[in-house]
């Protein structure tokens, strides 16, 4: 799903007349603060500026993610979202993007840092969003409850204990879904692993990525992730010192559900590899992980060739 034009355009407004050299000196600053404090709980964007370059060149790649992942949850869980919380909204992206995907009728974001919710209601006010902000801490306990309940980016920053008590509490905090997406990385897999049977073990259904509630069948060398795909603008571009007009965020999720969730009979974990006549998928399914070949005299193949990292796959 596309950034909102009019986000994007918002975006670049404020930023307008700002020193690009300045603005993407910050962007690499960022990037640093990030790699370096990750684990640590520590907000790496908090003044103004901050957030705005944040914005610009992380909040797409986020609605990138999270829109996604939304995506291939919702198709496994077919009960209706009224509500939405967002809990570490940041500037709003992942709400924005279950606000484009469900028929919510009440948004909440909680959020720490004051120049987020100031900014992250900018951002609703341009796209004609009504919702709630209110100044929260997700170590501090999660402030109401939802259909749908979204974590996106926070809960891999935590200490191993903080990140376990603030499961719970997003469990317990979502009446329907609970999504979970981080960066798509060994490390955070290996989270978002232990918050799979943590999950589990309280009962719910994992409704996507995993076709079942079984144990993980990946090699201990190996890692679930996905990729979506985010435009760049012209700003983007230049606080980057990128030339395509494109990146591909890296990420994992986990969608888990307490009603019913139909669980796909396969889930396709890598781009599949297309030959003259051929296709090789590698399929997640209940039976473990294994490299499908399809034929062009299978029936399958036209969903083959349609399919793409992420999509389920009749097996």
């Amino acid at each position: 799903m596309e950034f909102p034009a009019a986000l994007r355009n918002k975006i670049n407004l404020l930023l307008e007349g700002e020193d690009i050299r300045v603005l993407a000196k910050t962007a690499e600053e960022l990037s640093e603060r990030y790699r370096d404090e990750s684990g640590s709980g520590k907000r790496s964007a908090a003044g103004r500026r901050d957030i705005l370059v944040y914005s610009a060149v992380r909040m797409p790649a986020t609605f990138a993610a999270v829109s996604r992942a939304l995506e291939l949850a919702l198709e496994c869980f077919g009960e209706e979202i009224c509500s939405v919380l967002d809990v570490g909204a940041g500037t709003g992206a992942g709400a924005i993007a279950a606000e484009l995907l469900t028929d919510c009728q009440k948004i909440t974001c909680l959020e720490r840092e004051p120049n987020m919710i100031e900014l992250g209601r900018e951002f609703f006010g341009c796209l004609g969003i009504p919702g709630d902000w209110i100044r929260r801490d997700i170590n501090d306990g999660i402030a109401g409850r939802a259909d749908l309940v979204i974590c996106s980016y926070c809960l891999n920053e935590l200490p191993e204990g903080r990140r376990k008590a603030a499961v719970e509490q997003l469990a317990d905090a979502a009446d329907k879904l609970l999504l979970i997406v981080e960066p798509g990385t060994p490390k955070a897999f290996g989270s978002v692993l232990q918050m799979r049977d943590q999950l589990i073990a309280r009962g719910m259904t994992i409704a996507a990525p995993c076709p079942t509630d079984g144990e993980c069948k990946l090699a201990e060398d190996d890692w679930c992730h996905f990729t979506a795909r985010a435009a760049r603008s012209r700003l983007h571009k230049q606080l980057k010192g990128a030339d395509v007009p494109y990146e591909d965020e890296k990420f994992c999720f986990l969608a888990a559900a307490k009603g019913n969730a139909q669980q796909c009979s396969g889930r396709v974990l890598r781009r599949p590899f297309v030959e003259t006549g051929k296709i090789t998928l590698n399929i997640c399914s209940e039976g473990g992980i294994s490299s499908e070949l399809v034929t062009k005299k299978s029936p399958l193949f036209k969903a083959a060739r349609k399919s793409g990292a992420g999509d389920r796959f009749p097996l």
